[in-house]
């Protein structure tokens, strides 16, 4: 595969310096030109975020980070790089001098691209002595974790470029999609263009306030765009008969008058096959429950993702489900009809999509998420809920042993038990069994110790009557059990 050896980045502004994050965290050395006083500090911080979003992005093993080089000419940062990124004000007079003054100082194999959102790359290369390197690479922002760069050529570009350039985005983690013909504005943007015609519409006429707008989005279709796009959306909108039958049953609408966007497609028999051929290829054979089946999945993760942003508060409809889960705990919790003289049954769940490695194996952080969340259901159990932990005290877990008996995967349906080994007026000894619903075979164990504290003063503290109470109950119960097997072990005891 072919990879960028050392890039050369003009301008360091949000696309720029996003351009220089997304080289340096892929290994490549980048140089760097831009007069602005504050350029040093600008991209500094734009590659500190970058470093923390690879953090929580990725857990494999990165490439040691690239050198970063500030020049003090624009002749000297292009001298010897085989990837400039022109990243300047959106100026069709700026940009043209600043790609001429690039190709006359850059290595004649070296590939130069425009991060230009809009500008043709025919008027761009007008003045260059090679106009055929020259193509648009417009990406989008955050540059360093969005991935797609909307690759354009103009007149002059040869193809040989076009290959290249799309050649050198994989092994940076970027996705490069050729735009066939140049058009101002290429396709991303014009998207993005007629929706915000659109929703300035919806504004100014006062049909909603801008945070409803943007709820319409973030809670909706939004979702469904962030993995499958438009087509494919809406083929699974026209449900088996596919994409033919979505354009047959919603093609009239386009004449009715619900858009400010009047110049509407004539979407006669020729364009519908045309669409719809298209959509059968890029469905690649799947049906329809197929594709239901990996939006979904794809959804779940999503959701998953949005609800640890923000520091675990979650983030737009991640958040939604957050608070709609605390309202399933809470309610399960007071409601369920739990027998103390066995194991207490307590978690229900299935292996999501987000949950899993690249092996389809539930990963090992989520077995000790599955028996917190069984600890956290019986502290519900004896009245230690989210009104108890508000008003400042709450039982801590302070030690841990896992023990992995087999897997857990992709889909499959897992459930958790709780057995309470001993408890006095401040701990809980807790012993859990992780089983496959399905066939009841042991997947992991966990043995806990909780602590009863204040959070506000730091300190262990007796926990009140009323929870003793509860929890002296089922310890009573639970004392005519078996000790369980595993119960007391240590790290590499044998069997």
């Amino acid at each position: 595969m072919t990879k960028i050896s050392k890039a050369a980045c003009i301008g360091g502004g949000v696309i720029g310096g996003g351009w220089i994050a997304r080289f340096l965290l892929a290994g490549i050395d980048v140089d760097v030109f831009d007069p602005h006083p504050e350029a040093g500090r600008i991209v500094g911080e734009v590659i500190a975020n970058a470093e923390k979003a690879y953090a929580m992005l990725t857990g494999a093993p990165l490439p040691p980070q690239g050198r970063l080089r500030f020049c003090a000419t624009l002749q000297e940062a292009v001298a010897d790089a085989d990837w400039i990124q022109e990243s300047v004000p959106e100026r069709l007079d700026l940009k043209r001098g600043v790609l001429t003054e690039i190709d006359a100082a850059a290595r004649p194999d070296a590939l130069i691209g425009s991060s230009t959102s809009g500008l043709l790359p025919t008027d761009l290369q007008r003045d260059m002595r090679h106009p055929e390197r020259l193509f648009v690479a417009h990406p989008y922002n955050p540059v360093y974790l969005l991935p797609l760069v909307e690759i354009v050529g103009g007149a002059k570009t040869s193809a040989a470029t076009i290959q290249s350039a799309m050649e050198r985005l994989p092994p940076i983690g970027m996705k490069g999609v050729h735009i066939a013909k140049e058009i101002e504005a290429f396709v991303g943007d014009r998207l993005l263009e007629a929706l915000w015609r659109e929703a300035l519409w919806l504004i100014h006429d006062d049909i909603c306030t801008v945070e409803t707008l943007d709820d319409v989005i973030r809670y909706s279709f939004g979702l469904r765009w962030a993995q499958m796009g438009l087509f494919q959306t809406y083929r699974i909108a026209g449900g088996e008969a596919g994409m033919r039958h979505f354009l047959a049953q919603f093609g009239p609408c386009l004449a009715w008058p619900w858009t400010k966007l009047t110049d509407v497609v004539d979407l006669d028999d020729a364009l519908i096959e045309k669409i719809g051929r298209q959509s059968d290829e890029q469905a690649a054979g799947l049906s329809i429950r197929e594709l239901e089946r990996i939006r979904d999945e794809n959804l779940v993760g999503i959701l998953q993702a949005l609800k640890g942003g923000d520091g675990g508060k979650g983030w737009g409809a991640g958040k939604l489900l957050k608070d709609f889960e605390q309202s399933l705990w809470a309610d399960g919790g007071a409601t369920a009809s739990l027998d103390p003289s066995k194991p207490l049954r307590l978690v229900e769940t299935k292996v999501s999509p987000a949950w899993v490695d690249y092996n389809g194996h539930m990963t090992e952080h989520r077995y000790l998420q599955v028996f917190g969340d069984t600890s956290d259901a019986l502290l519900r159990l004896i009245g230690v809920d989210l009104a108890y932990v508000e008003a400042g005290q709450s039982y801590y877990t302070v030690e841990s042993h896992i023990r992995h008996l087999g897997e857990a995967k992709l889909g499959q349906a897992i459930h958790s038990t709780c057995q309470v080994l001993a408890a006095d007026e401040k701990r809980l000894h807790l012993f859990h069994t992780l089983q496959d619903t399905a066939t009841g075979a042991v997947i992991a164990t966990a043995e806990q110790m909780l602590l009863h504290v204040d959070s506000k003063a730091g300190k262990s503290v007796p926990a009140p009557a009323a929870v003793l109470d509860k929890i002296k109950a089922i310890v009573v119960a639970h004392s005519d059990l078996a000790l369980p097997e595993g119960a007391g072990r240590s790290v590499g005891q044998r069997r």
